[in-house]
């Protein structure tokens, strides 16, 4: 699995490469691999270079029948495609059990202990700490009628989601940086940026376990002293009567904050990317301030910031022609489907006017990301502020994306940038 992007059309099927973690951070997304794909081999049998095979998925019909069988289609014991890492999981394995790979009936129970948080409702009043936020951030980077230069990403994108959702799980401001620290080297597993010379914290495994040992003293405090906080919430939840065990506990801290921060935090600095390198669409938004909701759709369709996802047949079944046995894996690709000729005629544009918009870049059934009405109220609000304050805005160097197929993670993003003050 060696083909470059450019090479596609003339590279074997087999070959194709769109699990490889370096093809990403070179290239970005392989879309011209998973277009071939989607016209010849829509569901097409992954086993070259490749320590555990599995089936592509890359259109958006089948990933939303697929979705919609969780009993039929299983999330563990494979969560997703990680080429770096070999040998079989194990389903037992309690550090592995969270939201993202759990199956029915405890997916339900377990989602629900945070869910009501995440309403439209509820997220609604999260409306003014996230426009307090958003300020700012936008008045520390405010140049004064002067163009500087600086990482939007440094300066705007790794902050507001991070900041928001610690301040919703009750995560004291001294200890930002650190989580932001964590979740870099976790999402960053594949990246030799993150994985460090083997220093003490600098590894996954490690940043792991300094998250899940910070929740669990947080939530031995908010036992004794409950807040107005998703900590106090988690640790005072019940499910058949009895409290979360320690593991799934300190999971579902780990996995709200890593998938809380990273997704939307892509989204912001692949949406800015988007609009710098369609100058058109930019000037189209700024003009009409009203499209900033469907242009917020635009950007998650557009970065797809998780990649992909693993379901494991229960039964064998036929899909598209090719017989699927049970246990094997299928690997689901969002940005594939949210590309699909069938669904999006001019997929390959972006367009901050596009409505309808069915992309699944928060994924479908009962695994459709619990945060995406946060996600959304954080990018809504991040434009807007910002297409009303950027004077000028243009790239100042090369994009550098983090090497995984897992996240769609950009690490930096220099502009070229007049911001006024507030």
């Amino acid at each position: 699995m060696l083909a470059r992007m450019q090479d596609v059309a003339q590279v074997p099927l087999d070959e194709l490469d769109v699990v490889g973690p370096g093809t990403y951070a070179a290239d970005g997304y392989p879309h011209a691999a998973w277009a071939r794909l989607r016209r010849e081999d829509p569901v097409h049998w992954v086993s070259r270079g490749i320590d555990r095979p599995f089936w592509a998925i890359t259109k958006h019909a089948d990933l939303v029948w697929l979705s919609r069988q969780p009993r039929r289609f299983l999330n563990r014991p494979r969560l997703a495609v990680f080429p770096d890492f070999t040998g079989e999981p194990d389903p037992d394995d309690p550090f592995a059990r969270h939201l993202l790979n759990m199956d029915p009936p405890d997916h339900a129970a377990f989602r629900k202990v945070a869910a009501f948080r995440f309403t439209p409702r509820a997220v609604r009043r999260l409306e003014p700490a996230v426009e307090a936020v958003t300020k700012e951030l936008l008045d520390a980077a405010a140049t004064g009628g002067e163009t500087r230069e600086g990482d939007f990403v440094e300066l705007f994108s790794a902050k507001l989601p991070l900041i928001v959702l610690a301040d919703l799980l009750g995560v004291p401001r001294e200890d930002w940086d650190r989580m932001f620290e964590w979740t870099n080297k976790t999402i960053g597993s594949t990246d030799p940026e993150f994985q460090g010379e083997g220093e003490a914290g600098d590894s996954a495994g490690e940043a792991r376990n300094a998250l899940f040992q910070y929740f669990w003293q947080l939530a031995e405090q908010r036992r004794a002293a409950p807040r107005d906080d998703l900590v106090s919430v988690i640790a005072a939840a019940r499910i058949e009567g009895q409290p979360l065990p320690p593991l799934e506990l300190l999971s579902y801290y780990f996995l709200l904050v890593v998938a809380g921060n990273e997704t939307t935090r892509n989204a912001l600095s692949g949406g800015l990317l988007a609009l710098l390198e369609n100058p058109g669409e930019l000037a189209k938004l700024r003009d009409d301030p009203g499209l900033v909701e469907p242009a917020v759709e635009e950007v998650v369709r557009w970065t797809s910031p998780v990649i992909q996802f693993c379901r494991t047949a229960t039964e064998e079944v036929e899909l598209r022609g090719k017989k699927i046995r049970e246990g094997d894996h299928l690997c689901l690709f969002y940005p594939s489907a949210n590309r699909d000729e069938e669904v999006f005629a001019d997929g390959d544009v972006f367009r901050v006017d596009r409505s309808p918009n069915p992309h699944l870049a928060f994924g479908i059934g009962e695994h459709f990301c619990l945060g995406a009405n946060l996600a959304r109220l954080e990018l809504r609000v991040a434009f807007r502020h910002l297409l009303a304050r950027l004077e000028h805005v243009e790239l100042a160097g090369p994009v550098e994306r983090l090497r995984s197929s897992f996240v769609g993670g950009i690490k930096r993003v220099p502009i070229r940038y007049r911001l006024r003050a507030g």
